[in-house]
């Protein structure tokens, strides 16, 4: 068995809405922001999901899966069942670099109201949300944008590290750091820094120090007594990974 990294398609949308819903399902800021598990709707989950890869897609968002590949010389193990060649494992979810300066382009524009459009859609299909905590939803972002304003100096921009997850069953082989490689290999090309938050501090922080990120700020979303630390981490072009 072996693990092919490739652009996301429109075909790859399904699996990888799914890879995603299970690589976070212990995430601190998920559990955060779906506070009450009585309330969760997967399926709405799902089609908010859906909804923004499409958005990333006509955007032109670099963003990658990791898939199964099976060849006749591979040995198969008890493991590989589990896991049939085209399985996505893998998603590494990027926004590009945005110049400070200039303007929103109308094809993103376009895209964004489309993605609000698909939202409200699903509010009505779904009856809501489909358990998020919209209240606690706006802080994050509130708190997010106020550390982006600060630490994000370089006038253009940063590629943004949005979601990176590897599924269990293919952890520990290396998934994740593919992914990363994807697009730090690119910035560093470009001469670009990278950025991203994370809401474990550990085993993550670690991880991505080893790539080359440098911890420079924990951000915390609060909501009264319940609160949800964030972990922000800059890449300077050309760190070793």
């Amino acid at each position: 068995m072996s693990i092919e990294v490739a652009p996301l398609a429109r075909a790859d949308i399904p699996g990888a809405v799914e890879c995603v819903q299970k690589a976070f399902a212990d995430d601190p800021y998920f559990r955060w922001a779906f506070d009450d598990p009585s309330k969760f709707n997967l399926h709405r989950n799902a089609a908010s999901l859906a909804a923004h890869f499409h958005y990333g897609i006509n955007c032109s968002c670099p963003i990658f899966v990791a898939k199964v590949t099976l060849t006749t010389s591979d040995h198969k193990t008890d493991r590989e069942i589990h896991l049939p060649p085209g399985s996505i494992v893998g998603v590494g979810w990027w926004y590009s670099p945005k110049v400070v300066s200039m303007p929103q382009s109308w094809s993103v524009w376009v895209q964004e109201w489309l993605l609000s459009f698909r939202q409200l859609k699903n509010n009505i299909l779904f009856l809501g949300r489909g358990g998020l905590n919209v209240q606690r939803y706006w802080i994050w972002k509130q708190v997010q944008q106020d550390a982006q304003n600060l630490l994000w100096q370089d006038p253009r921009g940063y590629y943004f590290c949005n979601v990176v997850g590897v599924t269990s069953e293919a952890r520990g082989m290396g998934v994740g750091k593919k992914l990363m490689k994807c697009v730090m290999e690119k910035a560093d090309r470009e001469g670009m820094p990278c950025y991203l938050e994370s809401s474990k501090g550990y085993p993550n922080v670690g991880i991505y120090e080893k790539m080359g990120f440098q911890l420079v700020k924990e951000i915390e979303c609060a909501d009264g007594p319940d609160a949800c630390k964030l972990y922000c981490m800059i890449r300077t072009p050309g760190s070793k990974y």
